[in-house]
C-alpha cells in the first residue's frame, strides 16, 4: 500500500492498519461478505476469507480481488478473527467454519452486519439501519 498521507486513505485503509496494529505482527484472518444494497434491503452475495500478514494492501487492491468474484456488489463487511492459541490467522478448517457461521447469522438477521466492519464500494464506513415496516 502506498501511504500518501491520511487524507488519501479510505476508512477501510485506516481500519486495516488499526486492526493489524491491535493484534501485532502475526496478523489475523479477515472474513469478507459482499452485499448488494437495495432501497430497503441488503442481500449477501458471496463470501471469502484472507489471511492478513501486514498492511501492504489497500482498498483499491481489495476491490480488484473482489472483481474476480464476477458479482456486482455495493458493499463488503469484514469480520477480523485471530487464533486464540497463536494470536495470528486461523487455520483453514477453522476459517471455513467461522465463515459459514457468519454467513448463516447474516442470512438470519441483516443487522448482524453491524457486528463487523462495513464499507461501501469506495471504502467508506457504513451501518445497516432497521427500516420500519
Amino acid at each position: 500500500m502506498t501511504d500518501n498521507g491520511d487524507a488519501a486513505q479510505t476508512d477501510f485503509d485506516r481500519w486495516l492498519k488499526a486492526e493489524y496494529a491491535a493484534g501485532g505482527p502475526r496478523g489475523f484472518t479477515a472474513f469478507a461478505i459482499l452485499v448488494k444494497i437495495g432501497k430497503k434491503d441488503v442481500t449477501p452475495l458471496c463470501s471469502t476469507y484472507m489471511h492478513v500478514i501486514g498492511v501492504d494492501i489497500d482498498w483499491g487492491e481489495v476491490t480488484t480481488l473482489f472483481a474476480g468474484s464476477g458479482m456486482r456488489w455495493d458493499a463488503a463487511v469484514f469480520f477480523p478473527k485471530r487464533d486464540a492459541r497463536t494470536g495470528g490467522p486461523l487455520d483453514n478448517p477453522s476459517a471455513r467454519i467461522f465463515l459459514l457461521q457468519h454467513e448463516a447469522k447474516i442470512a438470519d438477521d441483516r443487522l448482524a452486519i453491524n457486528e463487523g466492519h462495513f464499507f461501501d464500494a469506495w471504502g467508506r464506513r457504513m451501518r445497516v439501519e432497521e427500516v420500519p415496516s
